[in-house]
C-alpha cells in the first residue's frame, strides 16, 4: 500500500482513534527492570524511559552485530504490535520501493509458497496486517492478541523482509509486465499489466492526490522527495527485475532497519526470535541511505500543473486549486516540530482560525487546498495553505489573502482561549485510548526515527506542553515570531496551482500508448514469443493449487470459546427515556451517545438529513454564534458529531430502524458544559447565518466529490444493494451517489434559502425527547454524576405537544428485557424500539454504470441473503472469506491486476462482491459468477473452511475500546440493551 502518514497529534487525527486499556502495571514493571548496558539475545539496552501520560515504558536497544535499532513500548495492552521499517530512498519514479514492498510478500526462503502474506490472513487471528510505502521509508506492521500467532506472523514477516524469493514472475505480477490482452491468444495486442501499475493509475485519478504529490516533489526537489515513491504509471515500465533485486540488497539490511514492538508480551521472546531467525545471519554495513538537507532557495518559486475535470464540481468554471507552502524545520528537532504543528492548528483549524475566516469565508473557493496545514512526513517539515474550487483568475487574490493574513497574525497574535482549546485537545487525546494504539505509535514515530531522530523524545508529549506554556509565558509574542520567521521572512516558499484540462485523461492515455508502442517496437520476434510463453507460465502458476503446508497456522481450537461479557445497566430518565450505563476504565473521559428516531419525519425532508447532521453542531446555538459555539466545543469537549443511523433488524431483512446518532466525549470535569451544549443544540439551534450555511454546503459537496476515487467500491456496493432491502434505498439516499449528486445540486443553487428553511422543519421532528435513547460510558465513580447530567438534559429538551404518527404506517414495536441500574435480582425493565417495515416491498434487480473520468473501475455486485440471526448467516460469512481467499484474490488481483477485490457479508444480510482500482471490469463480473460456481462445486477442503473461520473470528474477537463497550448492543439492537 502506498501511503503518506500524518502525526499522532496532527491536524484532524486523534491519538489513536479508540480506547483499549488505561492502566499499565505488569508490562511497565517488567520493562522498568531493564538496565542500560544490559545484553539480551544479541541486543544491548541503551535507554529505559517511563512515559506516564501514555501509560507506557519505552526500552531502546541496538543489535550488537548489525547495528539494527529497536524500540520496545511496554504497555498493558493485549493487542500487541510488531513493525519493521527500512529507510527507502528512490531516486526515480519507477516505484521501486512500492513494487518491492509488494514483491517481498510473495514468498521467501523459509516460506516459498506464493503470497504467504495473503495466505496468513486466513491462518491467523491478527487484528491488523499490512505494509506501507511512504516517501522515504517502507513499513511492515502486524498486530495480534494471541502470543502463538505473534510468533507465527513474526517469523513470516522476518523471512519476507530479509530473505524474499523476489522471483521474476512475482515482479511481473505485482509490478508491471507486457502481456497479451488475452494471455492465451498471441494475436491480441500487448498491453501493460501489473497490480502496482494499476494501483497507481487509480491513485492518480484523485485530483487531491495529484496536487499533494506535486506539492512535495516541488517544495523538496533535490533528492528522494523530488520523485514519486509509489511510482508514476508512465515511469513504472522502466523498472527492471535486476534493479528491484539491487534495491533490496542495498536497502533491506538490518543496518538500515528499525524494529518496533508494542504491548504486554515479554520483550525477551521477541529479541530471541528476531536475533536467531534473521539478524545473526548478517554483519554490520554502512548503509548509504541518508537524506541530505534540502538546499534553501534564495527566492520563492511558482509552479503550475494540470489534472482531470471533476464531473461533480458544483461550478464547472471553478475547478482550480492553489496553495502557498513554506519549508520549515528539520523534524528531528522535536520541540520545534511540536510547536509548529500547534501553530499550524491555530492557523487553519476551525471557523475561528485566521485562514478559515480569510479564505474559506471569502466565498472565493469551496474548501482548503489538499494537504493543508503541517506536514511532518519528510526530513524537513512544511506548511501549506490555499483554496480549491476557485476560478483561475482568482489565483492572485488567494495569494494576496494569504500574505495579508500572515501580516495580521504577526500583528495581533492568537486569542488565549484558542491556545487553551488546543492544549485541551491534546489533554483529551492523551486520555482517550485506542485498540490500535500500537499502530498509531509506530506511524507517529516512523518519520522522525527514520531521520535518526529520538522516538522516545517524541513520545514525551506532556513535557512539550509544559515547555510550550513556559515559552508563551516568557515571551507573549513567541508564536508571532515563529510566524514571522517561517512564513513572512522565508524565501523557501512555493506557490503551486493546478487547473483541469478537458482532455487530461486522454493525454495520459496517449502518453501510455506511446510508451507501450515504443516498448513493443523494440522487441525482437524471439522476445515477443518469450513474452507470450511467460504470460502462459504466469497464468499457469496463478491457477496452480498451492502447497501452504510450510506456513505456520493457528487452529480453530485456538479461538477463544467465549466472548467476554460486558455488564451494562439501564435506567429510565425523565420517567420514560432509556439510558444505558457502562462502567469502564475510560481514564477520566465520559462518552455520551443518543439516537433519535426518524419515523415521523416527512419523506420529502429525508434526503436532507445528512446535511442537517453535518451542520447542526456548526451553525450556533442559544446565545452562541457559530464561532463561539466552535470555541466552546473545542474548550469543553473532544468533539460533538451527528450522523444518520440506519440499523437493519437482526431477524427480518425488510425491517430496520432509522434515526440520527449524536456522539460526544469530554473530560469528566467538563461533563456539565458538554451536556449544556447538547441542550442548547436541541432546544435553540440557530439557522439564520445564510452565508455560513453556504460555506458549509460548498465544503461538504467538495469533500464528497473528492472522496469518490478512494471509496468508489463502497459507492458501487451501496448502489447495487439499493433495491434489495427497504433500508438499502435509505442507505443510498444518505450515503450513496444520490447524496453526492444532491449536494452538488444544492451547492450550485444561487439562492440557498429554500434549503436553509428545511432545517428548522427537520429539527422539529428530530431534536426532541419523543423517541430517543441514550448511552454513557464512564468510570464507575463518574456514573452517578453522569446520570444526573443526562437526566437534566432529557428533562430540559422539548417534547412534541401532540403525538406524531409515523410517516410509514407499518411500525413494528420490539421489546426486550434489560438489567436496571442497581438491580441484583434480575427483574428486568421492558424497553421498546420502534422499527419500520414495508410489507409491499419487493426486491428487484438493477444494473447501474456511473461514467467517471477514471482509467480504472470500481465494482459492486450485491445479493440478498438471510438476516443476522438466521442459521445460514454464519455459513455465508465464512463462505465470503473462503471465496475471497481461495478464488477471488487469484482471479481479480493476481490475474486481473486490480488492487483489491473479494466478497463480504454485511450485518444487513447483503452479500457483496467488490473490486477496487480494477482495469478489467467485464472479467471481474465473470469472476463473480465463477466464484459462485466454484463454491457450488465444493472445490475446497476442511482446512480451507477452518482457515476462513479463523479469519472471521479475528474480526469477531477484535479488541473493543472502553469507549465502545456495550454500544454495539445499545445502538445495533443486538445482544443486550433494546435487544430483540
Amino acid at each position: 500500500m502506498w501511503s503518506r502518514y500524518r502525526g499522532l497529534l496532527g491536524r484532524g487525527r486523534s491519538l489513536g482513534r479508540r480506547a483499549w486499556r488505561w492502566k499499565s502495571v505488569a508490562a511497565n514493571e517488567r520493562a522498568l527492570q531493564y538496565r542500560v548496558g544490559e545484553q539480551i539475545h544479541g541486543f544491548t539496552v541503551e535507554q529505559v524511559t517511563a512515559v506516564p501520560e501514555l501509560f507506557l515504558t519505552a526500552v531502546k536497544l541496538s543489535h550488537d552485530g548489525t547495528g539494527a535499532r529497536y524500540l520496545h513500548v511496554a504497555r498493558e495492552d493485549s493487542n500487541n504490535l510488531f513493525s519493521i521499517q527500512f529507510r527507502t530512498t528512490p531516486m526515480d519514479s519507477t516505484g521501486v520501493p512500492h513494487i518491492l514492498e509488494h514483491t517481498v510478500l510473495c514468498g521467501s526462503q523459509k516460506y516459498p509458497c506464493r503470497d504467504p502474506f495473503f495466505k496468513m490472513l486466513n491462518r491467523s487471528l491478527s487484528t491488523f496486517m499490512n505494509a506501507f510505502t511512504a516517501s522515504d521509508y517502507t513499513l511492515y506492521p502486524f498486530s495480534t492478541q494471541n502470543p502463538k500467532d505473534f510468533q507465527n506472523l513474526l517469523s513470516v514477516y522476518l523471512d519476507a523482509a530479509f530473505f524474499p524469493c523476489l522471483r521474476q514472475l512475482d515482479f511481473w505480477q505485482e509490478g508491471w509486465r507486457l502481456e497479451h490482452e488475452n494471455p492465451a491468444d498471441p494475436q491480441t495486442p500487448l498491453v501493460f499489466k501489473g497490480v502496482v501499475f494499476n494501483e497507481m493509475k487509480g491513485a492518480f485519478t484523485d485530483n487531491e492526490r495529484i496536487f499533494a504529490q506535486h506539492l512535495q516533489n516541488k517544495i523538496l526537489p533535490d533528492h528522494t522527495y523530488g520523485v514519486i515513491s509509489g511510482g508514476d504509471p508512465l515511469c513504472i515500465p522502466d523498472l527492471t527485475w535486476e534493479q528491484l533485486k539491487q534495491f533490496h540488497a542495498t536497502h533491506y539490511h538490518p543496518s538500515n532497519s528499525r524494529f518496533f514492538t508494542y504491548g504486554n508480551f515479554p520483550l525477551e521472546q521477541h529479541l530471541k526470535q528476531i536475533h536467531e531467525e534473521a539478524l545473526v545471519k548478517f554483519k554490520r554495513i554502512e548503509s548509504n541511505t541518508d537524506i541530505p538537507k534540502q538546499k534553501l532557495w534564495e527566492k520563492p518559486r511558482e509552479h503550475r500543473v494540470t489534472c482531470g475535470l471533476d464531473s461533480f464540481a458544483a461550478d464547472p468554471s471553478k475547478q482550480t486549486t492553489v496553495s502557498v507552502s513554506y519549508l520549515l524545520t528539520d523534524i528531528t528537532d522535536t520541540f520545534e516540530t511540536f510547536t509548529l504543528s500547534l501553530l499550524s492548528s491555530l492557523l487553519v483549524d476551525g471557523p475561528n482560525s485566521p485562514f478559515y475566516k480569510a479564505l474559506i469565508e471569502s466565498g472565493v473557493g469551496t474548501d482548503f487546498s489538499p494537504d493543508v496545514g503541517f506536514n511532518g512526513s519528510t526530513r524537513e517539515a512544511y506548511f501549506s495553505v490555499g483554496l480549491q474550487g476557485i476560478a483561475e483568475r482568482d489565483i492572485v487574490t488567494v495569494k494576496q489573502i494569504i500574505d495579508r493574513t500572515i501580516d495580521e497574525v504577526i500583528a495581533k497574535g492568537f486569542e488565549e482561549d484558542r491556545i487553551e482549546a488546543l492544549l485541551h485537545k491534546i489533554e483529551i487525546q492523551l486520555k482517550h485510548q485506542s485498540t490500535s494504539f500500537g499502530l498509531a505509535l509506530t506511524s507517529y514515530i516512523a518519520s522522525c526515527w527514520n531521520q535518526d531522530g529520538d522516538p522516545v523524545e517524541l513520545l514525551k508529549i506532556a513535557d512539550k506542553v509544559s515547555r510550550f506554556r513556559q515559552c508563551l509565558k516568557e515571551n507573549p509574542r513567541f508564536l508571532q515570531e515563529k510566524v514571522k520567521t517561517y512564513f513572512k521572512d522565508n524565501p523557501h516558499k512555493l506557490t503551486l496551482s493546478m487547473s483541469p484540462e478537458e482532455d487530461y485523461h486522454d493525454k495520459q492515455a496517449k502518453m501510455e500508448a506511446e510508451k507501450l508502442e515504443k516498448k513493443v517496437k523494440a522487441l525482437s520476434e524471439e522476445e515477443k514469443t518469450q513474452i507470450f510463453e511467460k504470460g502462459l507460465e504466469l497464468i499457469a502458476l496463478q491457477s496452480k493449487p498451492q502447497d501452504t503446508s510450510c506456513l505456520p497456522a493457528l487452529k480453530v481450537s485456538d479461538i477463544e470459546p467465549k466472548i467476554p461479557f460486558t455488564v451494562v445497566e439501564t435506567a429510565l430518565a425523565a420517567d420514560e427515556i432509556p439510558v444505558q450505563y457502562c462502567a469502564q476504565p475510560t481514564n477520566g473521559v465520559v462518552y455520551f451517545r443518543a439516537v433519535s428516531s426518524l419515523n415521523t419525519l416527512p419523506e420529502e425532508l429525508k434526503p436532507y438529513v445528512p446535511l442537517f447532521c453535518n451542520v447542526i453542531t456548526k451553525m450556533g446555538c442559544g446565545a452562541l454564534d457559530y464561532r463561539e459555539q466552535a470555541q466552546k466545543i473545542e474548550l469543553k469537549t473532544g468533539g460533538m458529531s451527528v450522523s444518520p443511523h440506519i440499523i437493519p433488524d437482526d431477524s427480518h431483512l425488510d425491517v430496520y430502524e432509522q434515526g440520527v446518532l449524536f456522539s460526544s466525549l469530554c473530560l469528566d470535569r467538563n461533563l456539565p458544559d458538554m451536556m449544556n451544549l447538547w441542550s442548547e443544540i436541541f432546544n435553540n439551534p440557530r439557522f439564520e447565518e445564510e452565508e455560513h450555511f453556504r460555506v458549509l454546503v460548498k465544503k461538504t459537496a467538495q469533500e464528497l466529490s473528492n472522496g469518490i476515487p478512494d471509496c468508489g467500491h463502497l459507492y458501487a456496493s451501496i448502489r447495487a444493494s439499493k433495491n434489495l432491502t427497504p433500508s438499502g434505498e435509505l442507505q443510498e439516499m444518505f450515503s450513496g451517489m444520490d447524496q453526492v449528486k444532491l449536494m452538488k445540486r444544492i451547492a450550485e443553487m444561487p439562492d440557498i434559502k429554500p434549503i436553509l428553511r428545511k432545517l428548522p422543519r427537520i429539527k422539529k421532528y428530530l431534536l426532541n425527547s419523543d423517541n430517543i435513547r441514550c448511552s454513557v460510558n464512564a468510570t464507575p465513580q463518574q456514573i452517578p454524576e453522569a446520570s444526573k447530567e443526562v437526566e437534566k438534559f432529557l428533562k430540559g429538551i422539548a417534547r412534541s405537544k401532540k403525538e406524531r404518527k409515523p410517516v410509514r404506517p407499518h411500525v413494528i414495536e420490539k421489546s426486550s428485557e434489560v438489567k436496571p441500574v442497581g438491580s441484583e435480582t434480575g427483574t428486568g425493565l421492558q424497553i421498546t424500539r420502534k422499527l419500520v417495515n414495508d410489507p409491499t416491498f419487493k426486491p428487484c434487480q438493477m444494473k447501474t454504470h456511473f461514467v467517471l473520468p477514471f482509467p480504472v473501475n470500481y465494482i459492486g455486485e450485491c445479493i440478498r441473503t438471510v438476516p443476522y440471526t438466521a442459521a445460514d448467516y454464519a455459513s455465508l460469512r465464512i463462505l465470503a472469506r473462503l471465496m475471497t481467499a481461495k478464488f477471488l484474490h487469484t482471479e481479480i488481483r493476481e490475474k486481473g491486476g486490480a488492487y483489491g477485490g473479494g466478497a463480504k457479508l454485511s450485518q444487513n444480510g447483503i452479500f457483496t462482491f467488490y473490486s477496487y482500482r480494477d482495469p478489467n471490469s467485464l472479467a471481474t463480473l465473470k469472476a463473480f459468477e465463477k466464484a459462485v460456481e466454484w463454491a457450488r462445486s465444493g472445490e475446497f477442503t476442511q482446512q480451507d473452511i477452518d482457515e476462513a473461520k479463523l479469519s472471521v473470528f479475528a474480526a469477531v474477537d477484535a479488541p473493543i475500546a472502553p469507549s465502545d463497550k456495550g454500544t454495539f448492543s445499545s445502538f445495533q439492537g443486538c445482544q443486550c440493551l433494546f435487544a430483540v
